[in-house]
Order: structure tokens, then C-alpha cells, then sequence
């Protein structure tokens, strides 16, 4: 599949354009960021890593029953996706007390949820990602009712189907984000990407990060932790 022009840059991924409307190429960036990109570096590899832990990820989510806009993986950095309008709310899913959730409710790091916790944020880089509800997404005209019915109701079977995955592996899924896209005939699907940038992994024995919070909070040994995380997800 031949890339024509460049339809969007992000932190870290490009999208192209294809001679097939309905289909783009993503290519994932070794790029780095954090806090809404005040703090910026690279990380050797990401990209690799983070295309190869998605494109073994999406299709088993298809499986299980969430659609997603993955097509195929093209190359080491490289997979074709459908073409689809990106909802401007993102998705945390919440197992782990970790990050921002415990800085804003004075909690220690660590702690178990009694059940999962569905946050909505909107997708907005120049205003740093602010925390929603669902009444502000619908009053904005960001989703509809059903869509965001959807999106809920996919973000927790894609928690129930990846929890134990995980947990097979030795880790943990503290929390994770995820993005929805809306294809052409209205479908929401899952998009973007499953990944250490997107994802909070802790060994479950040692409780050792193996995520981005090791280049977020200087813990070092950020490629070390992408690859082993790599290694987890396409080796067992």
C-alpha cells in the first residue's frame, strides 16, 4: 500500500493518506512526550515496539469482539488501518490506584480498585487533555448517546479481555487510555494504539514499571522496559 500525503502528526505517529480512500497508513515514531508535552525526549525503538505490541494486540481484541480499525502490520513501523473521524474524548480505564487518579483523590500508589473506573477526557493537547464527564462530552456535540454507550461498553471488554492476558505475562494493567473512531457507515471502532506509551504495566512479582512512567519520572531504563514489555506480549 503506496503512502501519498501526510493527513496528520501526532506526538507519536504520522497518518498518511492512501489511493484507497478508506484506508490510511500510521507510522509509529520513536518520540517522546509528557505532561502534554512540556517534557520531550526519544526513546530508541518506541516506535518498533509500539507497532509490533499493537498489531499482536488488535487482532485478538477483534477476536473477542471489539472492533478495531486495524487492517495489518506493513513493516518494522508501519500498519495499515481504516479510515475513521477520531471521537474527541479519550478513555482511561482504571484497575490500580496510579498517576493522576491518586495525586487527585491524595491516595498512595498501589492500591486495587473495587472495580474498574471509567474516565473521559477531552482529546486536546493545547488545553492539556482536561478531565470530562459524559454531560460535557454531549453537551459539546464531542459523541452521542449511543456512541459513548459504545465507547464505555468496548473500553471495559477490552479491559476484561486484557487484564488476564496480561496477567498470564506477568504484569499488571494498572490503567490504560484508549481512542475511538467513528468509520463511515457510523461504526465505532477501537483505534490508535495498545502499547507502554499508552498503558501502565507493573511486574507483578517485583512491581517494577515497564512502561512510560520510567521517561516520565527519569526511573532510566525506559528501552529496557518497552522491549521486555515487547518481548512479554509476542514470546509467550
Amino acid at each position: 500500500m503506496q503512502k501519498l500525503e501526510l493527513r496528520y502528526e501526532g506526538k507519536a505517529k504520522r497518518v498518511y493518506a492512501t489511493e484507497d480512500p478508506g484506508l490510511y497508513v500510521v507510522e509509529y515514531k520513536d518520540d517522546a512526550t509528557a505532561f502534554n508535552a512540556q517534557k520531550r525526549g526519544n526513546i530508541s525503538g518506541k516506535g518498533e515496539v509500539n507497532n509490533a505490541i499493537t498489531a499482536a494486540l488488535f487482532p485478538q481484541l477483534e477476536a473477542a469482539g471489539v472492533p478495531t480499525h486495524f487492517v495489518e502490520k506493513l513493516s518494522d513501523r508501519e500498519q495499515l488501518v481504516k479510515a475513521v473521524t477520531i471521537i474527541p474524548v479519550e478513555v482511561v480505564v482504571r484497575n490500580v490506584a496510579a498517576g493522576s487518579f491518586a495525586k487527585r483523590l491524595g491516595l498512595e500508589e498501589g492500591p486495587l480498585l473495587a472495580r474498574p473506573v471509567v474516565e473521559y477526557y477531552y482529546k486536546s493537547d493545547a488545553l492539556g487533555d482536561p478531565l470530562i464527564n459524559s454531560d460535557t462530552a454531549l453537551a459539546m456535540g464531542w459523541a452521542n448517546e449511543a456512541q459513548l454507550a459504545e465507547i464505555r461498553r468496548l473500553a471495559l471488554e477490552v479491559n476484561r479481555f486484557l487484564t488476564p492476558f496480561f496477567e498470564a505475562r506477568g504484569v499488571r494493567l494498572v490503567d490504560f487510555k484508549l481512542e475511538f473512531g467513528v468509520t463511515r457507515d457510523g461504526t465505532v471502532v477501537l483505534a490508535d494504539e495498545i502499547s507502554p506509551d499508552t498503558c501502565r504495566f507493573w511486574d507483578l512479582k517485583t512491581g517494577e514499571k515497564l512502561d512510560k512512567d520510567r521517561f516520565r519520572r527519569d526511573l532510566g531504563g525506559v528501552e529496557d522496559a518497552y522491549q521486555e514489555m515487547l518481548k512479554r506480549v509476542v514470546t509467550r
